[in-house]
């Protein structure tokens, strides 16, 4: 969904569990937390905090 990046919860090199929020995006004036979709190592971000982002965009990589 289209928003802006609100704040990352993890950096580059981290171990996620899935289910583990991983940052927050606003979309339509709501916070919503985003998700690792399962377990793994966070090996790129591919947003910074305060940056607009569309629909489908690539937020961030797991090993």
């Amino acid at each position: 969904m289209p928003g802006i990046i609100l704040s990352l919860l993890v950096q580059e090199g981290d171990v996620v569990s899935a289910g583990d929020a991983v940052l927050v995006l606003e979309a339509m004036k709501m916070e919503n937390e985003i998700h690792a979709p399962r377990a793994g190592r966070v090996i790129k971000v591919h947003v910074k905090e305060g940056a607009e982002v569309r629909a489908g965009e690539k937020l961030f990589e797991l090993e």
